[in-house]
């Protein structure tokens, strides 16, 4: 599957506050495909929670994204609908913000991932 992935040129994707997409426009992450849809929304003060799901929805069905990322904060407000996503791909990762620390405990995920391993196993 990976090797399918580089082949045909999977994306990442971004969800964030407009310092977070725009780092990751410079170090060319952004794409726009042919329905003109591009791979990152910039979340400010104005964007609804509704437009935060549909986009989230909308990367998780398109067939050229194989990696969701989102800083925290935003993901908090969106909780249901990445813990209601349950493929490893696109994979979902959780970031912090310039303004919002990073903090292991609200992320979903990540907990999912903790949960498929006995911390014995770890040792």
């Amino acid at each position: 599957m990976a090797i399918h992935s580089a082949i045909k040129g999977k994306l990442i994707s971004v969800i964030g506050d407009e310092d977070t997409c725009v780092g990751f426009l410079l170090g060319g992450v952004g794409e726009i495909n042919k329905n003109r849809q591009p791979n990152f929304l910039v979340v400010d003060k104005h964007t609804s929670v509704g437009e935060i799901e549909e986009c989230f929805k909308r990367f998780v069905k398109r067939d050229d994204i194989d990696i969701i990322l989102i800083n925290q904060n935003i993901a908090e407000m969106v909780r249901h609908c990445i813990e209601s996503h349950t493929q490893p791909i696109p994979a979902v990762l959780e970031i912090p913000s310039k303004d919002h620390p990073y903090d292991a405990s609200k992320d979903s995920i990540l907990r999912r991932a903790k949960g498929m391993f006995n911390p014995e196993d770890m040792k």
